[in-house]
């Protein structure tokens, strides 16, 4: 009896120090110290093509054993994200979020929508309007460039609450449109998202961080359910 009991106090103690840290409604999403919570699209288990690096989530992508993007192991309807990022020079990069992740979407893009992180001076998408750090990647270009250079972080929110939708980088709110009503579908339509018939028409999806082929860092990814 006594085994008994220490083995399921042993197993609570180790579900909770794997468990997302909550405070005041928020929920860590990264804990700095290990990739749980996350997994390669389409697999399992988390590539080793990202790490834990100082207290990031740093994808090296010259480690060609398990390339991809990452996604949540847990989905999410209405949110406010909250993360940094740090892209390397020419990088190329973005945080997508509604991923739907099923063995019929090849790529996370194919439902998720993008907020774009980029080195805008480096990277030849930094010449393309809406392809631009901090735009909704094809669909909505930044009202104001706040963007840092080349090799510092950048502050990102990402607020969805029942289809309004507000992008911020830096402090300030770069993005502001609703989803999902008849003007975002020609909006949709008019973009290279046409081509996906499912794309952004998800409602609740995984938080994806992209593998662009390009060396880039996360850190304080925290989320709070609205």
């Amino acid at each position: 009896m006594k085994k008994a009991l220490f083995a399921a106090s042993t197993l609570l103690l180790i579900c909770a120090a794997h468990a997302p840290v909550e405070q005041d409604g928020w929920i860590t999403l990264f804990d700095g110290k290990t990739t749980n919570g996350w997994h390669t699209y389409g697999k399992k288990v988390i590539g080793n093509s990202w790490s834990v690096s100082d207290g990031t989530l740093h994808l090296d992508p010259s480690i060609k054993d398990g390339r991809g993007d990452i996604v949540t192991d847990e989905e999410f309807s209405n949110f406010d994200l909250k993360l940094e990022w740090k892209i390397s020079r020419n990088g190329n990069s973005g945080v997508i979020f509604l991923v739907k992740e099923d063995p019929k979407f090849e790529a996370p893009y194919y439902t998720g929508l993008e907020m774009q992180v980029l080195d805008n001076d480096g990277h030849p998408d930094g010449k393309i309007k809406k392809h631009r750090a901090g735009d909704l990647y094809d669909l909505i270009s930044c009202s104001k460039e706040t963007v840092k250079p080349v090799g510092e972080w950048n502050e990102v929110e990402i607020i969805q609450n029942k289809g309004d939708l507000k992008l911020y980088l830096n402090g300030y709110n770069v993005v502001h449109t609703t989803l999902w009503d008849d003007n975002w579908k020609k909006m949709v339509a008019g973009s290279k998202f046409r081509q996906w018939p499912e794309f952004a028409t998800f409602q609740t999806g995984r938080i994806d961080l992209q593998d662009h082929g390009n060396e880039v860092w996360f850190r304080n990814i925290r989320i709070k359910k609205l």
